[in-house]
């Protein structure tokens, strides 16, 4: 069946976002034309200001409207901790637990030999460099727990811990809700290091 050209243009946009294939592509471009034109023009102006608007931290790299985010500029934030994550979305993550009131540092990203990604291809020298002029106490690496995390993770506690500022992991383990006879044996393992007194 031919499609028509704009809805093949539509269609293969969509396609190229993150965990978006061909058929997810066709509904969401079919639901952008049955949509009316009000909705669709707000969904192009909310992308378009999406790339005009946005900027990041100057000081985190966090994900900013100016140039300093609005957790950055929060007074009522724990400056003396600084929450390393690797992407942006991981911020998000972390806020929605509403358990964290310190600051952030985005790396943009993990060390990754195999994939060209050195320490100068993220915000280490960045992160360093506030250590200098913050008076940081305790940093929190909040990475992924796979190879490249952990990689990252053994680096970055190496820089850190000569400057006597504390340097702390994420605990992992079993989420909540989980069963503990589907989880892997790494997770359980982990689950019973990080196990905590009650």
């Amino acid at each position: 069946m031919q499609i028509a050209a704009p809805l093949q243009a539509a269609i293969d946009e969509l396609s190229k976002l993150p965990g978006i294939g061909k058929k997810t592509a066709q509904r969401l471009a079919l639901h952008v034309l049955k949509s009316d034109s009000e909705t669709v023009d707000n969904l192009v102006r909310a992308l378009e200001e999406l790339k005009t608007r946005l900027q990041f931290c100057e000081r985190c790299f966090n994900l900013s409207e100016g140039p300093v985010c609005t957790i950055c500029g929060n007074p009522k934030r724990d400056q003396a901790v600084i929450c390393v994550v690797e992407e942006a979305s991981d911020v998000i993550a972390v806020e929605k637990t509403h358990e964290y009131s310190g600051i952030y540092h985005v790396l943009g990203g993990v060390l990754s030999p195999l994939s060209g990604v050195n320490p100068e291809s993220l915000k280490i020298k960045e992160l360093m460099r506030r250590f200098e002029s913050e008076p940081v106490k305790e940093v929190i690496l909040a990475l992924n727990p796979d190879t490249e995390g952990e990689t990252t993770c053994l680096y970055l506690a190496k820089l850190i811990k000569p400057l006597g500022i504390k340097v702390t992991r994420i605990a992992r383990g079993l989420p909540i809700g989980g069963d503990l006879e589907f989880a892997d044996e790494a997770t359980i393992g982990r689950a019973m290091l990080n196990r905590s007194s009650l």
